[in-house]
């Protein structure tokens, strides 16, 4: 079997996109949905549009800064589309692209699954650190 320069690993990473391979760009978008923000944004849309201030609120402690960044991230990847509407005042609305709908289903279950199994987290978590005398990271 001929021996491949990096090069061409990466071409064949581009093509078969298999994130297992450093160079595979599906490793930017992983890191893209892995984002807290990302996550819960998603799964919040899941449910229907919404206007930017709904999304805010929804998303409690998320700066302005961060969530305009999310959107515009999760837009730019064809996942969410944004709406102007003139008026007074413009109003802004966010929707889940039939692209973001099919990720925001598992993001849902992520979270769901979050949400189920924290007490279990939690005394795996104490369990841990009285075995090792860790001291716990909350």
């Amino acid at each position: 079997m001929p021996t491949r320069t990096a090069a061409q690993r990466r071409a064949e990473a581009r093509a078969a996109y298999d994130a297992f391979i450093a160079e595979c760009p599906t490793r930017h978008l992983l890191d893209r949905i892995a984002d807290k923000w990302v996550s819960l944004a998603l799964a919040a849309l899941a449910g229907g549009p919404m206007r930017y201030s709904e999304l805010s609120r929804r998303l409690a402690g998320v700066s302005q800064k961060m969530l305009t960044q999310t959107l515009r991230n999760l837009e730019r990847d064809g996942l969410v589309t944004r709406t102007v509407t003139p008026s007074v005042p413009v109003r802004v609305d966010y929707a889940l692209t039939p692209l973001g709908e099919n990720l925001a289903g598992l993001m849902r279950s992520v979270k769901e699954w979050a949400e189920a199994h924290m007490d279990d987290v939690l005394t795996a978590r104490a369990a841990y650190d009285d075995a090792t005398g860790a001291p716990g990271s909350g």
